[in-house]
């Protein structure tokens, strides 16, 4: 592979975003060539102090603020603010989360930001997006149960239960986050216009959910939790091994059905070829079938047998084994980056994906409060030592 540049060089991005869903976007972007100018208040980015920690540093924040300067700067001041609005001169896209009455507040709402460029991106994610919940806050855990999610997950006759992962949503939202701003941008070189993307957190999450909507509206069903079964396919789910642990099964064509069939040696099984609602109506009884004959096996053994029939299977994998295991590690799925501030490397996931001609690349860890503000400040708005000094002294900068 012969990479001259990525994608995304020359695009630079301002993140004044909180949290992870919308910084998420700006990162994701990062990997290919866009350049991200990170603004955060002088005390520091909430997510500075989430474990886990390494003395008083967030090894967390220094994976989610990776590829990134970080420029400390209070948007309270008016001084501040005034700063901002030069940088986003100088910036193809603006990030921000705060609620519409926070921008309106502060004078950094759309039309505010088109002054100081006029082909300028603005990226607006808050919990609701505009509408009459605008000003309501929320965080993942609120998308998910408001699209649907939560709704969905547990186990027939118990309570709702929240995704195992907290921040689900906020990772979904970023991912279609980084798609939408790709959008806005392509638009905006066709056109010369500016662009606002103006999204809900939990709007990512309802498009995912797709059969919900239509499910209900032709049956009325409310698709009800189900626990590790599918609505649509079975046998398809979480089963035993000898050993006490689980694996991962899906058989969701009749060419894997028949395949488990085979492998399993069951021709009584015979009963259920091409009759896919069968299966599912009768999903109790054959799942158990299926759980007797995985209990027959170690994990390793039934992935063996299971591989080797052509079927769709897998472990049930925590961080632990992630770290270990071969396929990962040949396709450098994770990676290790120094980190000067604390001395140790840290670990992350790799860029999702491999190109033919280029490649998503973290360059850095996050870095420390304001740790650029000097160089950004001078080098892209050429402000003089003196005016930078006195920002520092009024508390403006860090």
């Amino acid at each position: 592979m012969q990479e001259t540049t990525k994608p995304l060089s020359g695009v630079r991005i301002l993140d004044a975003a909180t949290f992870l869903a919308a910084p998420y976007a700006a990162s994701l972007l990062s990997e290919y060539g866009a350049d991200v100018i990170k603004v955060e208040q002088p005390s520091g980015d909430t997510m500075r102090g989430i474990p886990p920690l390494r003395g008083d540093v967030s090894v967390w924040w220094k994976v989610i603020a990776r590829n990134r300067q970080s420029v400390a700067l209070d948007l309270n001041t008016e001084e501040g603010r005034a700063v901002f609005k030069q940088l986003a001169a100088q910036c193809d896209v603006v990030i921000m989360n705060f609620r519409p009455a926070a921008l309106k507040k502060w004078g950094l709402e759309f039309e505010d930001l088109v002054s100081c460029r006029k082909d300028i991106v603005f990226y607006h994610l808050t919990a609701f997006g505009a509408g009459p919940y605008e000003q309501r806050p929320g965080f993942a855990r609120v998308a998910e149960a408001y699209a649907g999610l939560t709704n969905r997950t547990g186990f027939p006759g118990g309570p709702p239960v929240q995704s195992g992962y907290a921040m689900l949503g906020d990772g979904i939202a970023g991912i279609y986050g980084a798609f939408a701003l790709m959008l806005a941008l392509r638009q905006r070189d066709r056109t010369g216009q500016p662009q606002k993307v103006d999204l809900g957190l939990y709007e990512p999450l309802l498009s995912l959910m797709e059969d919900m909507i239509v499910t209900y509206d032709e049956t009325g069903s409310r698709m009800e939790r189900m626990g590790n079964a599918s609505p649509r396919w079975a046998p398809h789910g979480l089963f035993p091994t000898k050993d006490g642990l689980y694996a991962i099964l899906a058989c969701s064509t009749e060419k894997l059905w028949r395949q488990l069939r085979a492998a399993m040696q069951d021709e009584s099984l015979a009963v259920y070829d091409n009759d896919a609602a069968g299966r599912v109506a009768n999903r109790a009884e054959l799942e158990a079938r299926i759980s007797e004959w995985t209990r027959c096996h170690d994990l390793s053994d039934l992935l063996e047998v299971c591989g080797k029939a052509g079927l769709a299977v897998g472990p049930i994998y925590s961080a632990a084994e992630i770290v270990k295991d071969p396929h990962i590690i040949a396709r450098g799925s994770i990676i290790t980056l120094d980190d000067p501030e604390t001395g140790k490397p840290i670990r992350m996931a790799s860029p999702a994906g491999r190109f033919s001609g280029f490649k998503g690349e973290v360059r850095s860890v996050g870095p420390k409060v304001g740790e650029h503000t000097d160089s950004v400040l001078s080098g892209l708005l050429g402000l003089p030592p003196a005016q930078i000094n006195a920002l520092r002294d009024k508390g403006v900068i860090k």
